[in-house]
């Protein structure tokens, strides 16, 4: 049911409709108990009329809920009045990255940080059990200090009609035309193994993530069809264009980028993270070899072992010196003793290898001396 504004639900008050999509419709509203402002989500009547549905979405909310990252749009709570169901979620201001990667592709040195940021939160997620399984721009909000939001973590799980259903049937495939012809959806960031209505892991997030990379950088779709169809058929046999990453992109970023798009899952990365540091550049010292096609990511990490190594051993070596300089103690130094011994005039003295009349010890300490007059 459609929301107007002074609809109140509960302690909240509608005050404006600001999306719509295949998970409802979401209005602001203004929440008069705690005096701040946020977005209710409302269900589809379709989804709220069936029990086992809404019990295993409430499940879902309460595992959601728990996701705490500064860069995960929280989840307040559900309410439910005048036969309306309705998630309470944070409001984000601030376009999504959908609008933003209309206006044109977004420069490297800029479009890193929000996809660090957004490998961040999926991170997050994934460590709490918790797998997206829509990411897309239009699910990413951008404030203007920079900080990324993404929204609706799970909710494609909590909403579809089967837990491992027909693709063709998940709400994540409800597009929203915007001119005739034209249709836009989720399909487009789907992993092969989704669109095929196959049991998804995080390497589901690990494809997607990978989609909206290369579409920050480009500004282009990368599986773009004229219908949910097509854009399926391009998911499951066409390759991205290559040759439209910027130049600036990193060639060990490109590496990881492929490998983000491997059909085969098995030959996915298996960890946002490892996206997360290719991001940030961590193994840009030369480590890898990316190979001409890009290559695959792996390889050994000695090229910036070596420094390191080095390093520990120079402190290591400066270290010791100090410590003889300054701790070692000082080495003991006999005292110098002088005394004179006269021989007859009579008597020679002989110096030297064989049957010597005087010899020092080996320590220094006695003199002998051999005389054969009384």
């Amino acid at each position: 049911m459609p929301l107007t504004p002074g609809t109140t639900l509960g302690p909240y008050q509608v005050t404006a409709k600001i999306g719509e999509g295949g998970m409802g419709e979401v209005y602001q509203a203004r929440d008069t108990k705690l005096d701040r402002d946020v977005a209710l989500k409302v269900l589809p009547e379709a989804f709220t009329s069936d029990p086992d549905r809404l019990a295993r979405f409430e499940r879902e909310a309460k595992v959601l809920a728990s996701l705490n990252h500064p860069n995960i749009g929280s989840i307040y709570g559900l309410e439910e009045a005048h036969g309306v169901r309705a998630l309470v979620l944070e409001l984000v201001e601030g376009p999504t990255l959908a609008e933003r990667i209309a206006r044109g592709p977004i420069a490297v040195d800029e479009g890193l940080p929000i996809a660090r940021q957004i490998a961040e939160a999926l991170e997050a997620a994934h460590e709490a059990g918790v797998i997206h399984r829509d990411l897309k721009p239009a699910n990413i909000k951008v404030r203007e200090d920079g900080t990324v939001k993404v929204l609706d973590f799970g909710l494609a799980k909590a909403l579809e009609t089967m837990p491992e259903g027909d693709p063709s049937q998940s709400p994540t495939l409800t597009a929203v035309g915007t001119q005739m012809g034209m249709i836009m959806g989720t399909a487009a960031y789907m992993s092969p193994e989704q669109a095929r209505g196959k049991p998804v892991d995080k390497r589901a997030d690990v494809w997607a993530f990978g989609v909206v990379l290369i579409e920050i950088l480009t500004g282009r779709s990368v599986f773009e069809g004229e219908d949910v169809s097509l854009t399926l058929s391009r998911v499951l046999q066409h390759e991205p264009d290559w040759r439209l990453l910027p130049s600036s992109v990193p060639p060990v970023l490109a590496a990881f980028l492929r490998r983000c798009l491997a059909k085969n899952p098995k030959q996915r990365l298996h960890d946002v993270a490892d996206v997360r540091l290719a991001v940030e550049g961590a193994f840009d010292s030369g480590a890898l070899d990316t190979g001409n096609n890009g290559g695959s990511p792996g390889g050994s990490q000695w090229g910036r072992f070596v420094p390191f190594a080095a390093g520990v051993g120079l402190t290591a070596i400066l270290g010791t010196l100090l410590w003889l300089l300054v701790e070692a103690p000082p080495a003991r130094v006999a005292q110098v003793a002088r005394f004179v011994a006269s021989a007859p005039p009579s008597a020679a003295v002989t110096i030297g290898p064989r049957y010597p009349d005087l010899a020092l010890s080996p320590d220094g300490s006695l003199v002998v001396y051999r005389s054969d007059n009384p």
